[in-house]
């Protein structure tokens, strides 16, 4: 683990914002995306959103994100052609410029989270109808592929049904399949490895766009905490059969935090979020990436924006 005083050193070196001289940009709550021709620089800034508001930034938390993400197409990569061409800096992917499918590919090996909420009112899960009597946090013998609509800003995504997307003419029933595969086969590589290193993957979901030929090619993030479910794999069973939550990598810690000690839930002025409050965050995610990766983290303390713009010479 990362000392704290590396991490109380970084504070003012976090990345909050760029603004680099590329043909289009676009500022999502995290990462901000850059056009170039037929290419996309993806930097993940500092930058940590909760109840929808950016709040603040945590050290390193960039650099993990971009790292997961960066690890897990390395491993999936014999599975599905995926958007990477580089990743020059820590913080940086260049990627392939695609057109970008329109559902979101949601898949759930347990019933856990919304799909719980649903199955307990007897609702269907983007169609799937389950059997009576199952328990949260149940596996599923197979795991579920529960697509969504991709809607407008400051709209909820909403379940859709593999019948409805072909019905509509979102997607021809051949291209669903192969994304459908696809996401099963990712799916099952992401829980084996994370298995490995001591932790169940729960849930996630997945980007697919076509490229210039027309090839499925996985796009966006990949398996990071921000957009997947993790749980830790040797207190499963107990915490099944009692009944209990699961122990999962804490990602709700300033939520949390905001909710209990500042009362806030999202309205109104966002309150200061103290250094200790942000060196707590940041230790929580090099430890979400030492855990799912298995690998050390490398912490160097220093201007990101600076080391980038070094780092970008010669791919821009």
């Amino acid at each position: 683990m990362i000392p704290e005083t590396v991490i109380r050193q970084q504070i003012p070196h976090t990345l909050g914002s760029t603004d680099f001289k590329l043909e289009e940009k676009y500022n999502g709550k995290v990462r901000d995306r850059y056009t170039k021709g037929d290419k996309l620089v993806l930097i993940t800034t500092d930058r940590i959103s909760a109840f929808d508001r950016i709040l603040s930034t945590i050290p390193f938390k960039g650099q993990v994100l971009n790292q997961i993400s960066a690890f897990w197409f390395d491993h999936t990569k014999d599975i599905v052609k995926n958007h990477v061409i580089a990743v020059p800096d820590p913080n940086v992917t260049i990627g392939k410029k695609l057109k970008i499918l329109p559902i979101e590919c949601v898949i759930r090996g347990y019933l856990t989270g919304s799909a719980w909420r649903d199955y307990q009112k007897g609702e269907p899960i983007s169609g799937i109808v389950l059997p009576k009597g199952m328990k949260k946090d149940q596996k599923f013998e197979t795991p579920l592929f529960t697509p969504s609509t991709k809607e407008e800003a400051g709209h909820h995504d909403l379940p859709i049904s593999e019948g409805d997307i072909v019905k509509r003419g979102i997607m021809s029933a051949e291209l669903l399949a192969k994304v459908k595969k696809a996401t099963l086969a990712v799916f099952k590589r992401g829980q084996d490895i994370a298995r490995k290193n001591g932790m169940i993957l729960v849930d996630t979901k997945y980007e697919f766009g076509l490229d210039e030929h027309g090839e499925l090619t996985l796009a966006d993030e990949l398996h990071t905490p921000d957009s997947s479910r993790y749980w830790y794999a040797d207190t499963y069973e107990e915490r099944f059969a009692k009944g209990e939550d699961q122990r999962m990598l804490d990602k709700e810690f300033l939520r949390q935090w905001l909710i209990r000690e500042k009362k806030f839930m999202g309205d109104g002025e966002i309150p200061h979020i103290p250094d200790e409050i942000r060196i707590a965050v940041a230790q929580k995610y090099i430890q979400a990436y030492e855990e799912i990766t298995g690998n050390a983290f490398k912490a160097e303390v220093g201007n990101v924006a600076e080391r980038i713009k070094k780092n970008l010479k010669g791919y821009l």
